[in-house]
């Protein structure tokens, strides 16, 4: 949800609406059933959560951040928009608090990749509360649906419940930080109207939907003053990895170009909730990946490019994208439109995704249950691209979840890429630079 479009005000007893944002109106068009776009967020807790006292610090969480609660209104054949409508209160409990039994976080976690809540209730968002005999602690395992919001917007949520619930105020985090102008433009990586390589193929299951790896690893060191950043080290190893293993399947080299979410919002307690980043492209020719590339000089080019990218101003999908949402046509007619752009399209959309949400702003303290230990996030990983690559960072650990498409790889290329990924990110730091 953004702040240009304000919620309508309406007769009494009428619940006030809200026009599709662009981001909300292109997922809501590509929605598939097979695939559904869900954000997978887990946090883990070193010990247990009182049921009615967790159920009342969201319902509380929820109240305070009323955009939240929202559904997406019924409309005719020949509406010209999508509309949330916005709620008094949860249509359903969000929160729920299964048996403890084995395995019910792997359980859950599938659920989170094959079940989107519904947005035709309010709010489109579920969370579970995870415990497994013999095991410490309690995991709450967030699904979002990505038509309604991100993973930044669900963890200002979550945050907000964990002061409610521990009765603990936490320090307002700092906006996040951009150059007040953007600086000259870097070489571009290739050319803007190249084909960019897809992810190779590997050994597809039978069944569609994502799977999904989720690992801690070391963040990567930088020297001291280096002119590039952790984005910029994650960025440079899924650039790497990608090659690598498209080398591996014997796939044409092709530049890359990977999608890259830009957060400005700030993160305090009117953070707005919704889709909020803007997706910008990093690009990498086949020669600045290939094997024997030269790590320092990549790190710091790709440091000028995702400098310039944050910096430059530009719509959240780009203009193009932005006309296509124009509600000159009915809805119905659009969806189909942008379906079948989207097909046309997809030899040009970006190799993969690569979203870090860097280090978790919020202590995520829950009293008596302690604060978050471990926190991952996964985006979407639906065809054309396929995989995509998250990362956070909670106590001086990365948290890695590494997401792909059923339809394009299986799960020892799953483990096969992550390994790759392991090792090209060990290469960015100092003592092997």
């Amino acid at each position: 949800m953004t702040a240009t479009h304000p919620a309508r005000p309406l007769a009494a007893g009428r619940l006030p609406r809200v026009p599709f944002p662009v981001v909300d109106e292109v997922d809501r068009h590509c929605a598939q059933e097979a695939e559904p776009s869900t954000i997978h967020i887990e946090v883990h807790l070193p010990g247990r959560l009182e049921e009615d006292r967790l159920r009342a610090a969201f319902a509380a969480s929820l109240a305070r951040h009323p955009r939240a609660l929202m559904r997406e209104r019924p409309r005719g054949p020949f509406a010209r928009r999508y509309e949330w409508e916005l709620t008094d209160a949860p249509d359903r409990d969000p929160v729920g608090f299964p048996p403890p039994a084995p395995g019910a976080l792997d359980r859950a976690r599938a659920e989170s990749l094959t079940a989107a809540p519904p947005l035709t209730l309010s709010p489109p968002l579920r969370v579970t509360v995870v415990e497994e005999p013999g095991r410490e602690g309690c995991v709450l395992v967030f699904t979002v649906h990505h038509t309604a919001m991100d993973g930044p917007a669900c963890l200002r949520l979550a945050a907000t419940a964990a002061e409610i619930y521990s009765g603990r105020p936490a320090p307002v985090p700092a906006a996040p930080a951009r150059p007040a102008t953007a600086p000259e433009p870097p070489r571009p990586g290739s050319p803007a109207l190249a084909r960019p390589a897809r992810v190779a193929a590997g050994t597809p299951g039978q069944v569609p939907g994502n799977s999904q790896l989720l690992v801690e690893l070391p963040v990567p060191r930088r020297e001291s003053g280096a002119p590039y950043t952790v984005n910029d080290q994650l960025m440079v190893a899924t650039a790497l990895t990608v090659a690598d293993w498209n080398r591996r399947q014997g796939a044409p080299e092709r530049p890359l170009r990977i999608t890259m979410p830009v957060d400005d919002r700030d993160r305090g307690p009117g953070m707005p909730i919704g889709n909020g980043t803007r997706l910008v492209e990093v690009g990498f020719a086949p020669a600045e990946v290939a094997p024997g590339a030269d790590i320092p000089v990549l790190l710091r080019l790709t440091a000028e490019r995702t400098r310039a990218l944050k910096a430059l101003p530009r719509p959240q999908l780009g203009r193009s994208v932005s006309l296509l949402t124009t509600p000159l046509l009915p809805v119905a007619a659009r969806a189909a439109y942008t379906r079948g752009l989207r097909v046309l399209a997809g030899p040009w959309t970006s190799t993969t995704l690569l979203s870090n949400v860097g280090r978790i702003p919020y202590p995520l303290d829950f009293g008596d249950a302690g604060s978050s230990t471990a926190l991952w996030i996964s985006a979407p990983a639906r065809l054309p691209r396929g995989l995509t690559f998250t990362t956070a960072s909670t106590g001086g650990r990365l948290h890695l979840a590494l997401r792909w498409s059923r339809t394009l790889l299986g799960d020892e290329d799953g483990r096969e890429l992550l390994g790759l990924f392991t090792r090209h990110l060990a290469a960015t730091s100092p003592e092997t630079v």
